[in-house]
């Protein structure tokens, strides 16, 4: 179920209207499992659950009772009186054992409870309360203030990482580390263009604001800072995303055989008979933190067989999307010229289909059935040659280097947040608009109304990345993709 996109009213700081419960633990069996309800006036329906008040932000043990006041449950019930919560309105936990049933009884008390009338009112004791949509949570807490748009996505980026590094990353993100650097950019952006609009307003005082204020140097130190930021942004979104690395080449070249080696597990199916694989396999590996996901597929030939024919389909159509290639040669049959026509067809079929920035890693294996130990023909003997044997793992390392070079990464980095690749891309904006505001600001006569609008565009740029400004269809894909009781 999507998040329903939000209407032209709701700004930042309005208070949705409706009140919303979900179970914000995993589906499944655990030890303990939460039901957790956000909205206006949570105290009453918090006695009514439990038979009592509770003190707010304090761990209560009690029972959890039906409307006839039996015994649910007994667990924890934790009240966080609005502001003071996660989503800024009042927030009521229940914390029982984590069985499905125990879980759903509760859920469906909580809406229960709501609806019935309140004695002292004559009125329902919190009416209107729903089920959550997936995100809700997290986007109240950034419609009220709780967090900025930046903060919300590490929650999801948290809560998926899939290397120590990327969940270290998301922390430093939720913690505000890579808002505050884009506050600091905004922060600069907003003195330029303050510059810029006096000097438009007031020509009549014949006083050269820019100049005084050295605008181009703070151009400059601005165009330096968002360089800085996209560099750490870049790195933080290739751990979070990774890349999609393809291994091509003929029918037993070992390209299973490398995916094995590569893994660490016996994935393909690996036999002397050619075309054993017939379908994509995909793994994804981790080297120093970095994501890279593998697809092993067909050998790339001419078949009479159609089961191996669509294989062979499916494998380009992989590598026509692919981040990088591993286009794997086989040196024991290197000069047999079936074997060297073949691959000169492949590598022609290669360049037309990729483009140009995608990279192609060629790759010699099978190291350990060449029978020259220091002598290797032709351009496997190249210096920078990455020579193999997936049997053994000779040479693996130096694979794993290459493609960690490939992907971008530069080990060793301090600083780093974990970013989104809207990110990358809001700051790539800034970077073009500032490119445009430098090229006005030296020329002979610059035009100040044009240079105005340029700073104005990358400030709105920035302001995508928290949230300060952005579309309305944008938070509605955004808190989509979280999970339910988030």
């Amino acid at each position: 179920m999507s998040v329903e996109p939000l209407s032209a009213s709701q700004g930042r700081g309005s208070l949705a209207a409706d009140p919303i419960v979900a179970i914000a633990t995993a589906p499944g069996r655990g030890a303990v499992g939460i039901v957790r309800v956000s909205g206006p006036a949570l105290a009453g329906l918090a006695e009514r659950l439990c038979g009592r008040r509770l003190e707010p932000r304090v761990a209560t043990y009690t029972a959890f009772r039906d409307a006839a006041g039996g015994i649910i449950d007994q667990g924890l019930a934790l009240y966080f009186a609005a502001p003071h919560s996660y989503t800024g309105e009042d927030v009521l936990e229940l914390q029982a054992h984590g069985g499905p049933v125990v879980l759903q009884l509760l859920l469906a008390r909580c809406l229960e409870a709501a609806a019935e009338i309140d004695p002292a009112t004559g009125a329902p004791r919190l009416p209107r309360l729903r089920l959550a949509r997936p995100g809700e949570f997290t986007q109240r807490a950034f419609l009220n203030d709780k967090l900025d748009l930046a903060q919300a996505e590490a929650v999801a980026d948290l809560i998926d990482a899939s290397t120590e590094a990327a969940a270290r990353l998301a922390a430093r993100s939720l913690a505000g580390v890579f808002s505050a650097e884009i506050e600091r950019l905004r922060e600069a952006l907003v003195q330029l263009r303050m510059l810029v609009e006096a000097t438009l307003d007031f020509p009549e005082e014949e006083v050269d604001f820019l100049e005084q204020a050295d605008a181009a140097g703070q151009l400059e130190a601005l165009q330096a800072g968002v360089d800085a930021v996209l560099r750490s942004a870049r790195q933080g979104a290739l751990l979070r995303e990774g890349i999609k690395v393809v291994i091509a080449g003929q029918p037993n070249a070992g390209k299973s055989s490398l995916l094995n080696a590569l893994a660490g597990a016996e994935l393909a199916i690996v036999t002397p008979v050619a075309g054993t694989t017939r379908d994509v396999v995909q793994q994804t590996i981790q080297i120093e933190g970095v994501p890279l996901h593998v697809l092993d597929t067909a050998g790339l030939r001419d078949s009479e067989d159609e089961v191996e024919r669509i294989g062979i389909e499916r494998a380009w159509s992989h590598i026509e999307n692919a981040d990088a290639v591993l286009f794997l040669h086989d040196l024991t049959r290197l000069g047999a010229p079936e074997y060297e026509a073949e691959e000169d067809r492949i590598t022609r079929a290669l360049s037309q289909k990729l483009g140009p920035n995608v990279p192609v890693i060629d790759v010699w294996n099978k190291r350990d059935a060449w029978p020259d130990a220091h002598a290797l023909p032709g351009p496997a003997d190249a210096h920078d040659a990455l020579v193999l044997s997936a049997r053994t793992g000779e040479g693996l390392q130096r694979l794993r280097e290459r493609l960690l070079q490939v992907a971008g990464w530069q080990s060793g980095q301090e600083g780093l947040y974990l970013a989104r690749e809207r990110h990358v891309q809001a700051l790539r904006q800034v970077q073009a608009q500032l490119d445009h505001a430098r090229a006005l600001l030296q020329a002979p006569m610059p035009s100040l109304e044009l240079l105005a609008e340029e700073l104005r565009l990358a400030q709105n740029a920035l302001n995508e990345i928290t949230g300060a400004f952005g579309a309305d269809d944008l938070l509605g894909v955004i808190f989509s993709r979280f999970c339910i009781g988030k």
